[in-house]
């Protein structure tokens, strides 16, 4: 497990910040019904049947009306976007819900209860893997579709959201998404102005400390690799270092920005090479390519093209490289 997912697992392991993900980014009625109070960490190890562990997963239950709810946290740091995250979420949902049986459970109607699974995403590429099962299961007429299964999770996606959305939020999560789409050292102290107040009584201090160890071990040490980055033992100190050594990692930070700019626009430039190449051969191929199926090549990931560009050499329509 890296610094970054090590990172967020602490974070997410106090309620606050489980409670600020819901009431902030959860924009659904139901959230107001929620008695965010009994939110409680559930174990985050289970068994299946075959014995297969997973001890990864951040699991919480909460009051909702008169049963339980359990909240399915998935947290995803991969450069990439899993197109079967859909297929995933389904194998951790059923393992959840063979536990709750196993551990009897279950609603007063002895039925399962409500979960929400939810995956946080932090990562560069915007994510377009499918939210629903059924849509990577092949549809057949006739009756088979209703067999196909049917389960969707709900996506919260860091970087689809502005600063002017997040900084109006008096909310930790706002905050640590804030922290990860920083431009500078000016923006991290800024928002650690604010989470210093916001953290200051003492029940917090365990937060606040998990907060400082990412803020050093995760976001500094990739904005600036080649900077020794003293201890931090809490928010204070990260500012007060912050504040001192600014313009010394201005420039270092600059530098680093410019660096990583070059790579996504190189990344971006060979995308752009690789989209008018698929193009190139369905043109030559079907003829005339329609403005949705252009939409569709242009959001597509590399990966995806290349796919796709194999398929057009034994594609009998255009239909099939995209099936």
């Amino acid at each position: 497990m890296g610094q970054q997912d090590l990172g967020y697992k602490r974070m997410f392991a106090h309620r606050e910040m489980v409670e600020d993900l819901l009431r902030g980014f959860v924009r659904e009625p139901w959230v107001a019904e929620v008695e965010m109070d009994t939110l409680e960490r559930v174990s985050g190890t289970y068994v299946s049947d075959d014995l297969r562990e997973r001890e990864d997963d951040i699991i919480w239950r909460v009051r909702w009306r008169d049963r339980w709810l359990y909240v399915y946290l998935l947290l995803e740091f991969q450069s990439t976007v899993d197109p079967f995250m859909a297929l995933r979420i389904l194998v951790y949902v059923g393992l959840l819900y063979q536990d709750l049986v196993r551990e009897k459970k279950l609603t007063p109607d002895g039925r399962l209860p409500p979960v929400l699974p939810l995956v946080l995403y932090s990562g560069e590429d915007g994510w377009t893997a499918a939210p629903e099962i059924s849509e990577l299961i092949e549809a057949v007429p006739g009756g088979l579709e209703r067999y196909r299964p049917h389960m969707r999770y709900l996506l919260v996606e860091e970087r689809g959201f502005s600063e002017a959305e997040l900084a109006p939020m008096q909310n930790l999560v706002a905050a640590l998404f804030r922290l990860e789409n920083s431009r500078g050292p000016e923006d991290i102290v800024q928002v650690l102005e604010l989470l210093i107040e916001w953290l200051q009584v003492p029940e917090q201090a365990e937060l606040a400390r998990a907060l400082g160890v990412w803020l050093r071990r995760s976001l500094l040490a990739s904005r600036m690799p080649d900077i020794d980055i003293p201890e931090i033992e809490n928010l204070q100190e990260a500012r007060t270092m912050l504040a001192e050594r600014v313009k010394d990692w201005k420039k270092q930070w600059q530098d680093e920005s410019r660096k990583e700019g070059e790579k996504i626009g190189q990344k971006k430039g060979r995308k752009k090479g690789e989209s008018t190449i698929l193009l190139k051969l369905l043109n030559h191929k079907f003829g005339t390519i329609d403005a949705r199926t252009r939409r569709r090549i242009a959001d597509a990931s590399s990966k995806q093209l290349l796919n796709w560009a194999e398929r057009v050499l034994t594609a009998d329509k255009i239909e099939d490289v995209f099936s």
